[in-house]
């Protein structure tokens, strides 16, 4: 859905602008206004002119539509008039005008005049005013660019403009002055400058809207009306003819009875923007000085608006109007139009509107350059990318709040060359802080196990296949699946990992899938998912018996179809991304208890690695503390190269509940604490000298003693009870741990303990 700022007659839609500033370099009063999101109009700079409309190639500058307005006119009970603007032949050039009499009607329209009366009605006051020879030069009124241009950037003027309305709100007056009821008046014209003049303060009421061609060529092809199969009607009014040419270069001229062959410096007809500006220029520093100046702003005069429908050339339009006006046009006038008005004035005052902005000193004007890298002269390269011609131009507009210092095209390529060499080196550093993280995803070990492990990782790795890593905490699930990823074609793409513990239900399903802006409390901005993120690479699901049944469901459809639906979203997005799980529970037991679900359990184990505890590969223990003590010493900057044998046999007692994770950290407790080249046994914790002393006899029991007996009795008791419970539970460990009355996991590491398998015991009895 489009958004746009609906504050004047040209509206901005902001999700289309790319702030390429074309419309800035185009306005001819810099009437644009760039903020943050979007290049916008700042309508009390804003002279009508179209320009921008016309130079934005993502069409985010509109015309206001007055086609609703025209609608509910047309659907009210007061009767509405419509007013054909004088260049309508160049527009609908292939309908005859009485044609298109005939489709307004259909469309509602009481009746139809010519635009050309307010021509005729306004001719007399001209040729009097100019007649008079006063001693300044006097500027045509008719057309409302020029008039706003006057008002709001050269107030100077205002006494030079000529003090009587335009042909259109001519029209207007005429048509309420001769109509005794309430009625509703639609001018349809090229000029967007129109639906600006139709509010100003002196003209107000004449006319209630301003219909382009365009939106009138719309709302006939939505109603199906065809004007040129259509019958010929007359127009209302009072028959006119001469007032045909206005719209053309020299037309004005004719009109008001003014005879020039263009040699005449008294009188100066000019049209297009850069002539208008020119003569503007000129009139305000007295340069010249003719009797009379008639401007239009359009290119061709009025056959040359923004509101054209078709691409004909302003000389095969001029030659439509000239045709125009040799034709004979039926007309029908109505009996109210034949009366003569109590009081008809078609004067007109003109205000000062002119918004100063505050200027900027030099010393301003030099910190915002400053700001953009330019220091001097030289380095005010004035390329324009900006919009504006000049940098000082650009820092003067950044001081009034109209422009953004990141306008500067220079400035901005200079901070993004400096924003890749910083992201550059930051990935590198990134980079190698992972390689010294993961050792480059390497496994360490020769047991037969770990060999086992790396067999695994080599035959699933090339394969799209989902894979389960199983194994207690600690025992290198992660690195296990970056080393899955190393292996897949997927390598050069993203690996994206998630800890399902850490975060909450709402919070977990965001992170996964992404939002949509406003979807919960503090969802400010839209967000990209983590599947999304991954697209075309792997995602590790770290601890996955964690998350909760409702977001198992929504991982379920994910891994069917493809497919991710963001939160607050109503479409899906396709991913393509490979998962690998990873669990220290039982999952089977979450099945069997509800916690987890079987059909995703089956989904995502289709390939399973199970990690050994690092208790059950103790042949591998010395090449992973050597692998740990060299890596371990490198980061932290310290020259220790050996741990003692002591240490080592130390080391080879524990049990090492922690696993591999734990044997990291004690060998970094220890590089820190040891005081020379070498780890001794006083820098490992305290136990390990205990298990050390307990193994090599220092104790006071023997091999043979009292405490080795009973320890073996005890075992062997635990044992026998441990079997009892598996047996009266058909191998349900929570069930036996509750018959035990113990903990479930301090029943399940008693089993680990004794190397009894629970699956032995079920469906036995």
């Amino acid at each position: 859905m489009s958004t746009a700022k609906n504050t004047g007659p040209i509206t901005t839609i902001r999700e289309r602008c790319r702030k390429c500033y074309a419309c800035i370099r185009k306005c001819p009063t810099k009437a644009i206004g760039v903020f943050q999101e979007a290049a916008e109009v700042i309508h009390h700079r804003c002279i009508g002119c179209g320009k921008c409309i016309r130079v934005c190639s993502q069409k985010a500058k509109v015309i206001a539509d007055a086609i609703k307005k025209t609608e509910n006119l047309l659907n009210g009970k007061v009767p509405v008039v419509a007013v054909l603007g004088c260049s309508f032949p160049a527009f609908f050039h292939d309908v005859e005008p009485a044609q298109m009499v005939t489709a307004l009607k259909k469309l509602g329209f009481d009746e139809v005049l010519e635009g050309t009366a307010g021509v005729e009605l306004i001719a007399t006051e001209y040729r009097e005013l100019i007649n008079k020879k006063l001693d300044y030069p006097l500027i045509s009124s008719h057309c409302p660019t020029v008039v706003d241009l006057i008002e709001r950037h050269h107030p100077r003027l205002l006494r030079n403009l000529v003090p009587i309305v335009s042909p259109m709100v001519a029209t207007g007056r005429f048509i309420r002055a001769h109509r005794q009821e309430e009625v509703k008046v639609v001018y349809i014209s090229s000029c967007i400058g129109g639906k600006f003049e139709i509010s100003s303060e002196s003209v107000r009421g004449a006319i209630d809207t301003v219909l382009t061609y365009s939106e009138l060529n719309r709302m006939l092809t939505e109603r199906k009306i065809d004007p040129h199969r259509l019958n010929r009607s007359p127009f209302a009014g009072l028959p006119t003819s001469s007032g045909r040419t206005f719209s053309i270069f020299g037309g004005p001229f004719n009109n008001f009875g003014i005879i020039n062959n263009g040699l005449d410096p008294n009188f100066v007809a000019t049209v297009g923007e850069e002539a208008s500006l020119e003569v503007i220029l000129d009139l305000a520093a007295g340069r010249i000085s003719p009797q009379y100046v008639d401007v239009r702003f359009c290119n061709g005069g009025c056959i040359g608006g923004p509101g054209r429908t078709n691409r004909l050339t302003s000389f095969s339009k001029r030659n439509l109007i000239i045709n125009y006006r040799k034709q004979t046009i039926p007309y029908q006038p109505s009996a109210h139009y034949l009366k003569v008005p109590d009081q008809l004035s078609f004067e007109r005052s003109f205000s000062n509107r002119q918004h100063n902005l505050e200027r900027p000193s030099g010393d301003a004007i030099r910190r915002i350059l400053n700001e953009t890298e330019k220091y001097n002269e030289q380095e005010e390269l004035n390329c324009a990318s900006c919009g504006y011609e000049t940098c000082r131009e650009h820092a003067i507009a950044v001081y009034q709040g109209l422009a953004d210092i990141r306008m500067c095209l220079p400035y901005s390529m200079n901070r993004l060359e400096a924003d890749r060499t910083n992201l550059e080196q930051k990935y590198e550093l990134a980079r190698r802080a992972l390689d010294q993280e993961y050792a480059g995803t390497k496994i360490i070990g020769s047991d037969p196990r770990t060999q086992g492990v790396l067999h695994m990782i080599k035959q699933v790795g090339p394969t799209p296949t989902s894979v389960l890593i199983r194994g207690e905490s600690g025992t290198g699930k992660e690195l296990t699946a970056r080393a899955i990823h190393e292996a897949s074609l997927r390598a050069d793409k993203p690996l994206v990992t998630v800890n399902c513990t850490t975060l909450t239900d709402s919070l977990l399903e965001s992170e996964l899938f992404g939002h949509k802006k406003g979807s919960f409390t503090g969802a400010v901005n839209n967000k990209k998912g983590l599947f999304e993120a991954a697209d075309g690479g792997t995602i590790f699901l770290d601890e996955i018996g964690d998350i909760t049944p409702k977001l198992q469901a929504e991982l379920l459809r994910v891994l069917d179809s493809g497919e991710i639906k963001p939160v607050g979203s109503n479409k899906t997005i396709k991913v393509d991304v490979r998962v690998i799980a990873a669990t220290n529970k039982q999952l089977e037991e979450g099945i069997v208890d509800g916690w987890f679900r079987e059909d995703l359990f089956y989904r995502i184990n289709v390939f399973t690695i199970t990690l050994p505890p690092l208790r059950n590969r103790l042949s591998s223990l010395q090449h992973l503390v050597d692998h740990f003590l060299s890596h371990t010493a490198r980061r932290l900057n310290k020259t220790i190269h050996k741990i003692d044998d002591n240490a080592r046999q130390a080391l080879m007692c524990y049990h090492w509940p922690g696993n591999i994770r734990e044997l990291q950290n004690i060998i970094e407790r220890a590089v820190v604490l040891s005081p020379d080249q070498i780890i001794h046994l006083e820098q490992l914790p305290v136990i390990f000298g205990q298990l050390l002393s307990k193994q090599q006899g220092e104790m006071t029991a023997t091999g043979t003693g009292l405490r080795q007996q009973r320890d073996q009795q005890t075992s062997k008791i635990e044992a026998d009870l441990l079997i009892h419970f598996l047996r009266e539970s058909t191998g349900n460990v929570s069930a036996a741990a509750r018959l035990a009355g113990i903990p479930r996991r301090t029943f399940y590491r008693m089993l680990q303990r004794q190397n009894i398998d629970c699956k032995a015991y079920r469906d036995k009895k």
